[in-house]
C-alpha cells in the first residue's frame, strides 16, 4: 500500500459512501455521532407523531366512529400491520433507485399529508362525527375519510421505517473497527429515542385526546411530524449516503433463472473456480464482495462458467452470476426462518394497542379523586421499561456478559433475540393471571353488568413491563441482526423484512381474535373476547398466546443453532 493510499484510508470512508454533494465521504467531517444526532432527533419526533396518533386509535374508532370493540381492535391491527408491510415498498425504492436519504425526503411528504387529513377529520365541522353525550354517529363518508388518512400515513411510514435505522447505521464505516463498535450502540440509542417519543405520546398526547379533544390530540402529532422534517434536513451536510445498487429483486431473479438453466451442471469441488469479479470491489454498486458459503449449493450453479459462457465477451447476468450475487440470495433465504419466528413475538407485542387496552377499560382508572388515566396510557410503562432496560443493557449487561462469553457485544445477536422471546412469554402469563383474578372478583361481587370494577388499572403494569424488557432484547436485536446480516446493497430491504414481522404479527393477532371470537361466540355464548368482558374469558386468549410463544421459542432454538453468519471481503465500489 502506498503512502497516498494510506492517507486516503485515514481521510475517506472505505464502504463506498458519499456526502450530500456526491463526493467521497470524509471521515472527519461526516458521519458517526455528529450525523446521528440529527437522525435520532428526527426519529424521536416522528415516533412521537406516530404513537401520538396510533396509541389511542382503538378508543378513537370505538368512541368517535362508534365501532364495536372487536371491529375497532381488528381495524387497528390491520392498519398497524399495513404500516409494517409498506416498508417493503420504501426499501425497494431506496435500495434500487433513490438511496435512503431521498426516499425518506419523498415519503415524508405523503406522511404529513395523511396526518393533516386525519387532523382535519377530527376538527373541521362537517368532517367530524355528530356526537350526543358519549355517543357519536359517524357517516360513511366520515369513516372513509378517516381510513384514507390512516392509510396515507401507512404508505408514508413505508418510506421512513426501513430507511431511518439503516441510514443511521450507514454513518458508521464497517471497515473501521472503532466506528463498527459504535454502530452496535447506535441501535440501542435509536430504540431508546423511539421510546422517548412513545412515552410523551402515551402520556401527554393521550391525555389531551381524552380530556381536551381529538382535534388538539391529533393536531399536536402533525406539528411534531413537521419538526421531524426540519431536524432531518438540518443535518444534510453531515450525512454519509450509500449508493443505490440497482434492483435487488432483479439480481435475485437472475440467480434463480441461471441456476435453473444450469440445473444439470456440476458444481466444482474447488469453489475458487466459481465466477467472481477479479477486482477488489464487487460488481454490484455500493456493495462489498460476499464470501462463498456451503449451504443452498443448488444456487452455486449460477456461478459455474460453462463453455458457452466463455465464448461470450460479456456473459448475460441471466446466464452467469458472480459469487457475491449468488450469496445475496442465499443471505436473504437464511434470514427467512429467523424472520418467521419474530411473527408470534410481534403478535404478543400488538396486544398492547388492542386487548390490553380493552382489559384496562374494565378496571378502575382513577389516580386520586379527580384524575382519570386513559387505559391506552398504560403503554407508558412499556416505554419506561424500554428506557430503563436500554441503558442497563448497553452499559451494564453487555460489559458483564462480555467477561463470560468473550463476545465483543456480550451476546450474539441470535442469543439476544432468544432472551427476548422468553421474556415475552412472561408478559402473556402476567396478563392471564391478572384476568383470572379480575374475573374472580367479578364473580365474587356479582359485578357482571358494571362497566368498570374497583380494581386499579395499575395491576396491568407488570405485563407492560415484561413486553418492554422483551423489546430491548428482541426488537433491537432484530434491527441490528437484519442490518448486519444483509448484503450491503440490500440493507433497506432486509430492514423492511424485519419490520414485516410486526405486520404479520398484527395480522396473526387479527386472525386469532377473529377465529377465537367466531368459535367461542357460537351457539349464543358470550365468547372469550365478549362484548361485555366481565362475561367473557380473556384469560384463555392470553394462555393461547403464551402457549404459541413457548412453541415458537423452541422452533427458534432449532433454527438459530444452524444459522450461518455472512462473511465479506474487499471494499465497496
Amino acid at each position: 500500500m502506498t503512502k497516498g493510499e494510506d492517507m486516503d484510508m485515514d481521510t475517506y470512508t472505505q464502504d463506498g459512501t458519499l456526502d450530500i454533494y456526491k463526493k467521497p465521504a470524509n471521515k472527519k467531517t461526516t458521519g458517526t455521532w455528529k450525523a446521528c444526532r440529527f437522525i435520532l432527533g428526527t426519529e424521536c419526533c416522528e415516533r412521537l407523531a406516530y404513537y401520538g396518533m396510533s396509541t389511542n386509535l382503538v378508543n378513537y374508532l370505538e368512541k368517535q366512529m362508534n365501532m364495536e370493540n372487536v371491529t375497532a381492535s381488528t381495524s387497528v391491527s390491520n392498519w398497524s400491520g399495513t404500516c409494517y408491510a409498506t416498508p417493503l415498498i420504501g426499501a425497494f425504492v431506496a435500495d434500487a433507485y433513490l438511496g435512503r436519504y431521498w426516499t425518506i425526503a419523498i415519503f415524508v411528504a405523503i406522511y404529513i399529508a395523511g396526518m393533516t387529513l386525519l387532523t382535519m377529520s377530527a376538527s373541521v365541522p362537517g368532517l367530524t362525527p355528530t356526537c350526543s353525550g358519549d355517543t357519536c354517529h359517524a357517516t360513511g363518508g366520515q369513516i372513509a375519510l378517516t381510513f384514507i388518512a390512516l392509510y396515507l400515513i401507512a404508505l408514508g411510514t413505508g418510506g421512513i421505517k426501513p430507511c431511518v435505522s439503516s441510514f443511521g447505521a450507514d454513518q458508521f464505516d464497517d471497515t473501521d473497527e472503532e466506528e463498527k463498535e459504535s454502530k452496535s450502540s447506535f441501535f440501542n440509542w435509536f430504540y431508546f429515542v423511539i421510546n422517548v417519543g412513545a412515552m410523551i405520546a402515551s402520556s401527554v398526547l393521550v391525555w389531551i385526546q381524552m380530556n381536551v379533544g381529538w382535534g388538539w390530540g391529533l393536531g399536536v402529532p402533525t406539528v411534531t411530524m413537521a419538526i421531524a422534517v426540519v431536524f432531518f434536513f438540518a443535518g444534510s451536510k453531515f450525512y454519509r449516503l450509500q449508493k443505490p445498487g440497482g434492483s435487488p429483486l432483479t439480481r435475485m431473479l437472475q440467480v434463480i433463472v441461471a441456476s435453473c438453466r444450469k440445473s444439470k451442471v456440476r458444481v466444482p469441488e474447488d469453489k475458487s473456480l466459481l465466477y467472481e469479479n477479479q477486482d477488489a470491489e464487487s460488481s454490484i454498486r455500493g456493495s462489498r464482495k460476499l464470501e462463498h458459503t456451503k449451504i443452498l449449493t443448488f444456487f452455486d450453479k449460477a456461478a459455474v462458467e460453462t463453455e458457452s459462457d466463455n465464448k461470450e465477451a460479456a456473459p448475460s447476468s441471466w446466464k452467469l452470476c458472480t459469487v457475491t450475487q449468488v450469496e445475496e440470495l442465499k443471505a436473504l433465504i437464511r434470514l427467512l426462518p429467523i424472520w418467521a419466528t419474530g411473527i408470534v413475538f410481534a403478535a404478543v407485542y400488538s396486544q398492547m394497542g388492542t386487548v390490553f387496552v380493552l382489559q384496562g377499560n374494565t378496571m378502575d382508572q382513577h389516580m386520586g379523586p379527580n384524575f382519570k388515566i386513559p387505559s391506552a396510557s398504560l403503554s407508558l410503562f412499556d416505554t419506561l421499561s424500554v428506557l430503563f432496560w436500554t441503558p442497563v443493557y448497553d452499559q451494564l449487561i453487555v460489559p458483564l456478559a462480555r467477561k463470560y462469553t468473550g463476545h465483543e457485544r456480550g451476546f450474539t445477536q441470535l442469543q439476544r433475540m432468544g432472551i427476548g422471546l422468553v421474556v415475552s412469554i412472561f408478559s402473556m402469563v402476567s396478563a392471564g393471571i391478572l384476568e383470572v383474578i379480575r374475573l374472580s372478583y367479578v364473580r365474587t361481587h356479582n359485578l357482571y353488568e358494571e362497566e368498570t370494577i374497583p380494581m386499579t388499572i395499575f395491576w396491568q403494569v407488570p405485563q407492560y413491563f415484561f413486553v418492554g424488557c422483551a423489546e430491548v432484547f428482541t426488537f433491537i436485536g432484530q434491527l441490528e441482526f437484519f442490518y448486519d446480516q444483509a448484503p450491503d446493497a440490500m440493507r433497506s430491504l432486509c430492514s423492511a423484512l424485519s419490520l414485516t414481522t410486526v405486520a404479520f404479527g398484527n395480522y396473526l393477532s387479527t386472525l386469532l381474535v377473529t377465529v377465537v371470537t367466531n368459535v367461542t361466540r357460537s351457539g349464543g355464548r358470550p365468547g372469550w373476547i365478549a362484548i361485555n368482558l366481565n362475561r367473557g374469558h380473556l384469560d384463555y386468549f392470553f394462555w393461547l398466546l403464551a402457549g404459541l410463544s413457548f412453541l415458537n421459542f423452541l422452533v427458534y432454538l432449532w433454527i438459530a443453532k444452524w444459522y450461518t453468519y455472512k462473511k465479506t471481503s474487499g471494499h465497496a465500489l
